[in-house]
């Protein structure tokens, strides 16, 4: 057997290792080329992204990200999540993405307002991308996004710097407190270090109030 043909083996087996991973992770995949640097080398990587991009079977949004689109029966080929967007944006420098702190404290119930347009936080540059139909708007976070902490925990930090210091009242350290587990107030209050004083004064509020020492208005 020649040497070409060894080497076409090897190109083989890396296309369908990565074509079974993107099917793994279902229609709505956001994802870069980095996502697949365990499978071969980048040049192997690319050539199969752009093969697939070809054929159909994944979608390029911009230089480096890619989906593997979810289809609709009238509609086709729809937009990719907002979040799964933002994410992978910030993944290609390391980064992690977050709901912004106004979504935060919707989604924790500390607030009942929408954002009319989708805005994330990231440890990383703030940066806004057109595409596939989105504007991702990501923004550099006020409150550094922690990590090997539970993005509950995340939130809940960017939820508090969006309210500021004036906007938290005791309903809303009691109400915090009851969506948080107890893990969550201990990684909580481990962050504490990380945070402005205000913050880190609110968390030490959450704790009590987790624990019963606080109570809410009546």
């Amino acid at each position: 057997m020649l040497l070409s043909d060894y080497k076409g083996i090897k190109m083989t087996t890396i296309s369908d290792t990565i074509l079974r991973r993107i099917r793994a992770k279902q229609r709505g995949w956001v994802f870069t080329p980095k996502d697949f640097f365990d499978v071969g080398s980048r040049a192997a990587v690319d050539q199969t992204l752009s093969r697939l991009v070809k054929s159909g079977v994944i979608r390029r949004l911009d230089r480096g990200l890619f989906d593997y689109p979810k289809k609709h029966p009238v509609l086709g080929t729809l937009s990719p999540a907002a979040d799964k967007v933002a994410q992978a944006i910030s993944s290609k420098t390391g980064d992690k993405a977050l709901p912004s702190g106004a979504t935060a404290a919707n989604m924790l119930g500390l607030t009942t307002q929408v954002s009319a347009k989708p805005v994330f936080v990231t440890n990383g540059k703030s940066r806004k991308k057109s595409l596939a139909g989105r504007i991702i708007t990501v923004k550099h976070a006020r409150v550094p996004i922690i990590d090997n902490i539970p993005d509950t925990v995340n939130l809940a930090l960017q939820a508090l710097s969006y309210l500021g210091k004036d906007g938290v009242d005791q309903q809303t350290i009691v109400q915090c407190a009851s969506r948080l587990a107890d893990a969550d107030v201990k990684h909580l209050t481990k962050a504490s270090h990380q945070v402005p004083g205000w913050i880190a004064d609110i968390i030490l509020q959450i704790k009590m109030a987790k624990y019963g020492q606080i109570r809410a208005a009546t």
